[in-house]
């Protein structure tokens, strides 16, 4: 095991790379330039151009990856054309609020999916299992930010149960539980989301190992049926069903970018927004590094998970 993560290792520093060139020509190549979205148009072209030195943007573009690439061997992320601070710092204020909604809503759209989806399995073509299908049908159908919008009218505004935007109270104490109560309403949208999608691949996982003639031999040895399916079926099952929810981790980052501004969360999701609108190159290149590194070791995490799920699986 320890070969193979360290052999993953060397290979994910050449993909993280490829991505730092795909995403700076991806940038590059729109129309238009930072300048334009900075400074007032009435300015004359001689100021235009004495700014566009001053960020680089006159120099061959190969030549700003480079200047670029080696402030981020120096662990600089560069400064922001707009606000001028520091990337790095900017995206530490923001990034953790962002894991913390995307982990809560994973573990919650996984808590809600594996038990209805075995459920949904064990009772397969049964009224439970038709309406337990719909209610997945239905999560998944329905665009989260339509969610989102509903919960905050019904919840938020109607019922008055929750709070319908932020992370904390405007001028409360904040704490721990008034996170934990801001978190409830966008974290149960993406999980819902989440859950939708993932039903029905725990249920065709269910129903493929419970067709294996090994659980037929351990019901024929007197094992109970709830032993036959929590330790024997959903463990097997669980190994493709790992692989579904690492692929969730980019979709799940580039979800909760809509439903950090309908909650108005403070997240990285409002800073890619409003560095896209203002043309932000190094912020925009520092939020996909940031989201590159979560994607490369969610890839790594799954294949260890493997491991663990099946101890029969081995690495070479």
């Amino acid at each position: 095991m320890r070969r193979y993560i360290f052999r993953r290792l060397l290979i994910s520093i050449p993909v993280f790379f490829g991505i730092t060139i795909f995403s700076f020509l991806i940038m590059n190549m729109a129309p238009g330039n930072p300048v334009d979205m900075l400074i007032n148009p009435n300015i004359p072209k001689e100021m235009l151009e004495i700014r566009k030195e001053m960020l680089g943007l006159n120099d061959p573009l190969y030549v700003q990856y480079v200047k670029w690439l080696s402030g981020l061997l120096k662990g600089e992320l560069g400064y922001s054309y707009s606000s001028f601070a520091s990337v790095s710092q900017m995206i530490g204020e923001r990034i953790g609020p962002t894991l913390l909604l995307a982990s809560t809503s994973l573990v919650l759209g996984v808590l809600l999916a594996i038990p209805i989806g075995v459920i949904s399995a064990i009772k397969q073509n049964a009224t439970l299992d038709y309406v337990l299908t719909g209610l997945a049908f239905l999560g998944t159908s329905i665009p989260p930010f339509f969610l989102g919008l509903g919960f905050i009218y019904i919840v938020g505004i109607q019922l008055g149960w929750l709070p319908t935007g932020g992370m904390t109270t405007l001028g409360g104490t904040g704490g721990i539980g008034d996170i934990l109560v801001h978190l409830i309403l966008p974290a149960l949208v993406l999980g819902i989301a989440i859950a939708g999608k993932k039903v029905r691949y725990v249920r065709a996982s269910m129903l493929e190992v419970l067709q294996q003639d090994y659980l037929r031999t351990a019901r024929a040895k007197g094992i109970s049926e709830l032993v036959v399916l929590h330790k024997h079926a959903l463990r097997n099952a669980l190994i493709p069903i790992i692989t579904i929810v690492g692929t969730e981790i980019p979709l799940l980052l580039g979800g909760s970018i809509i439903i950090e501004q309908i909650f108005q969360w403070p997240g990285i999701g409002q800073l890619t927004m409003e560095a896209l609108l203002s043309r932000d190159y190094p912020t925009l290149m520092g939020l996909n590094i940031v989201a590159a590194c979560i994607v490369l070791s969610t890839n790594l995490v799954m294949d260890i998970l493997y491991a663990i799920v099946d101890p029969r699986m081995k690495y070479s």
